[in-house]
């Protein structure tokens, strides 16, 4: 990825945005209960939730029993939380160390949404809980929303936007070394979406009907990349929309003859596909990241936040770009922040600062995390961000200076100099500093960081005798 469109993620989501959003609610008043989703003619409801991969795993449910659903939820094994990214099943977790026992999954109602794409079913996103209903501490969405809770009884409110990018090939090209692109010219451009244009004129019409809005869609730097920026919204409603614009993406696509792929790597030697994730936070409505006399207008709680992020990147990164794929994409001069700094609007830095300006107003800054994909639970990750970054305001700290080059052009002795250091570049580094951290380790909770260490452990021996390309292509189409 070598330029990005900003996801403003204090501001509102404007006209578009608030009528689909309006839309969504609208659809999820309407079809409430299962007698009204079989008269608007669905058959089938999708109740969906992210694995500690980011692949998104279901059950349907026929329209008739999603009444039953909202009441008593659908059984499911709780080996989900052991799944790896390839569906094995890993028992390296003791308390999930054998194949007895059941949670259910239960759908969030007022999140329902008529699939435009796929008119016969619904799409709703589920939360685990314990067969008797308790809270199970492997449910990924609980673990943003105490996180949220928290940052709410310290006063502060965040909002989230994601940069979603991915990649489009004709159905069938894939001769299993590379992948085809749909359109291999110049970037950016709107030949590009012209090479797409059926597809790219649903895309629109599909996520404004799913609720899900966008600021823009634009064809991307990497040869059959495309890229769209998902409005922002609190935490937990970000993590929702990103789950539905995959579906709504995969959807358009196949319509289309396309096939479409959000994995962090797709083709070898290529930039990879990042979903960038801005975040800001706010208090008594006024965004901490502008208006203050710190580096770039911060106030000193903005810059906190920030020096948290900082501080904790390398455990944040081991949940926000956690595969062996997000790995391969980690690279220098990509755009793809592998080294811990950050730069004021330095698309180079893993987090990047986007100030407040005169034409967009105090409300826009936001802090882009780079080093973030497909393969990252969408939950989590929000969850890893909001924990670090407020653990940065409770110690009080600052950040240090800006850096506005290209740390991987700098010798080792300056980056050094500077505290700028590679971000982990194994899977057991990443799990290093994920285990090591106690901040981020307590927002996830010990069951479920466990769960996650084994699961990237099984990950990691399945493709120990493979070489880097074979390993690529086997997170192709994951995601």
């Amino acid at each position: 990825m070598l330029d990005q469109a900003t996801a403003t993620a204090t501001e509102p989501a404007g006209e578009a945005g608030t009528q689909a959003g309006r839309e969504g609610g609208t659809q999820a008043a309407a079809l409430a209960g299962g007698q009204a989703l079989a008269r608007a003619g669905v058959v089938g409801v999708t109740i969906v939730w992210a694995d500690n991969n980011g692949i998104p795993r279901s059950r349907t449910v026929p329209a008739a029993q999603y009444d039953a659903a909202i009441e008593r939820g659908v059984g499911i094994t709780p080996l989900f939380a052991v799944f790896d990214s390839h569906d094995g099943i890993t028992f390296d977790h003791s308390p999930l160390g054998t194949p007895s026992g059941d949670i259910r999954l239960m759908p969030v109602p007022d999140r329902l949404v008529r699939l435009a794409g796929q008119p016969g079913f619904a799409w709703v996103p589920g939360r685990q809980v314990a067969a008797d209903g308790s809270a199970w501490p492997y449910d990924q969405r609980g673990v943003l929303e105490r996180q949220v809770a928290r940052a709410a009884a310290l006063g502060l409110d965040f909002l989230a936007g994601y940069e979603m990018e991915f990649h489009l090939s004709r159905a069938g090209d894939d001769d299993g070394d590379e992948v085809r692109p749909v359109y291999d010219g110049p970037s950016y451009g709107p030949a590009k979406l012209l090479a797409v244009d059926a597809f790219a004129a649903q895309l629109l019409h599909d996520l404004d009907r799913n609720g899900v809005p966008i600021g823009q869609l634009h064809g991307e730097y990497g040869p059959g990349q495309f890229e769209f920026n998902i409005s922002p919204a609190d935490p937990v409603t970000a993590a929702d929309r990103q789950l539905l614009a995959r579906q709504t993406v995969h959807a358009a696509a196949r319509a289309h003859g396309l096939r479409a792929s959000f994995a962090p790597l797709v083709n070898p030697g290529q930039v990879g596909n990042g979903w960038h994730l801005h975040t800001s936070l706010s208090q008594a409505g006024a965004n901490l990241l502008s208006g203050g006399d710190g580096p770039a207008g911060m106030t000193a709680e903005g810059g906190a936040y920030l020096a948290g992020l900082l501080r904790d990147l390398p455990a944040v990164v081991a949940v926000t770009a956690p595969s062996l794929s997000s790995l391969q994409r980690l690279r220098p001069g990509y755009w793809s922040g592998a080294y811990t700094c950050w730069g004021v609007e330095n698309r180079e830095a893993s987090l990047r600062l986007v100030p407040s300006t005169p034409l967009l107003g105090a409300g826009h800054a936001n802090v882009e995390l780079k080093p973030s994909d497909a393969a990252a639970n969408p939950y989590l990750a929000l969850a890893a961000v909001i924990a670090a970054g407020l653990g940065g305001i409770e110690d009080g700290l600052t950040p240090p200076d800006p850096v506005q080059d290209n740390p991987g052009s700098w010798s080792e002795e300056r980056r050094a100099e500077h505290g700028v250091h590679r971000l982990p570049a194994t899977v057991t580094e990443q799990l290093g500093a994920l285990l090591g951290n106690p901040r981020v380790r307590a927002a996830l909770g010990e069951e479920l960081t466990d769960a996650f260490r084994a699961v990237r452990v099984s990950d990691a021996a399945r493709a120990r005798d493979r070489d880097a390309a074979d390993v690529l292509r086997s997170y192709r189409w994951l995601y």
